[in-house]
């Protein structure tokens, strides 16, 4: 592996790891879809009702990559934990750093016990399918993704009859 560390984020790196966030956004071509902001960050994840774990990764000081996860239930398996992003640079890309993060998420998830870790990566990405079936995991491509955003709730809430 490269010359970098992984490591559990503090409320100051949230900055950084918007900027990843942003810079994720950007590849997946949704630029203008990013809404949470560092202080959202900082209260979800470090506040008093913590809503995830983040895991940064650094190379010569600089966060260059991150892995956020939080607790799901799963009906048919039990705890499980969901990956929603993991995030490196560009130009770490290749270096170890991803596998380096996927490891620590994995053995974070193994240390809680779940059933399951799972994420979504989009169809059309097929270098990160590759790194995942690579790593042992099962790419479900017969499976859609549900989304309901936040003017689709109120749609639906102001036709509930």
């Amino acid at each position: 592996m490269g010359d970098f560390k992984i490591r559990n984020a503090k409320a100051d790196d949230m900055g950084r790891v918007l900027q990843l966030i942003n810079e994720l956004a950007k590849f997946e071509k949704e630029d203008n879809a990013v809404e949470v902001t560092v202080e959202d960050l900082i209260r979800d994840g470090f506040g008093e009702k913590k809503l995830f774990h983040c895991f940064v990764a650094e190379s010569n000081g600089k966060i260059e990559g991150m892995a956020l996860v939080y607790p799901r239930y799963s009906t048919w398996k039990g705890p499980t934990v969901h990956l929603e992003d993991l995030i490196v640079t560009e130009k770490m890309r290749g270096s170890g750093l991803g596998t380096a993060l996927l490891n620590e998420v994995v053995a974070y998830g193994h240390q809680l016990g779940v059933k399951r870790i799972n994420w979504e990566v989009l169809d059309w990405n097929e270098p990160a399918i590759n790194f995942y079936e690579a790593k042992g995991a099962d790419v479900k491509r017969d499976w859609d993704v549900v989304h309901l955003d936040e003017q689709g709730i109120r749609n639906y809430i102001n036709n509930i009859k």
